[in-house]
């Protein structure tokens, strides 16, 4: 089963490449020391993490998703809300609004979206 969650650096590096992409690998380097102080190694070796994770992929020298950050996004919440309250969206909603009353703006897009998502 594939890991959809990322430690604080490898989000930082995803992030890069979400925001590049497709990026040369050659560029991603450069990129990665510029703005996260990482050697050419750190660079590759976190990629190769990432690409064995089906997350990114790296073709001949161009890197870019596998998974838009999205979808990625979308996959952790699942995760999480499967772990956390048995797959029940209503629980996580429930747990949610406890401590956070929603707005009647945010009520009506979550029901825009069970009526345009449901059944």
């Amino acid at each position: 089963m594939v890991e959809y969650k990322l430690g604080v650096m490898e989000t930082k590096f995803a992030d890069l490449i979400w925001d590049h992409e497709p990026i040369s690998s050659g560029d991603l380097v450069k990129l990665c020391e510029q703005e996260l102080g990482w050697k050419k190694s750190t660079t590759y070796t976190m990629l190769r993490r990432l690409c064995q994770r089906n997350i990114f992929k790296n073709q001949e020298g161009s890197v870019s998703s596998i998974l838009s950050k999205q979808e990625f996004h979308a996959l952790q919440s699942e995760k999480f809300i499967e772990e956390t309250f048995d797959g029940s969206l209503p629980k996580f909603l429930a747990a949610f609004t406890t401590r956070k009353k929603l707005t009647d703006q945010e009520i009506d897009e979550l029901e825009k979206l069970i009526r345009q998502n449901g059944r």
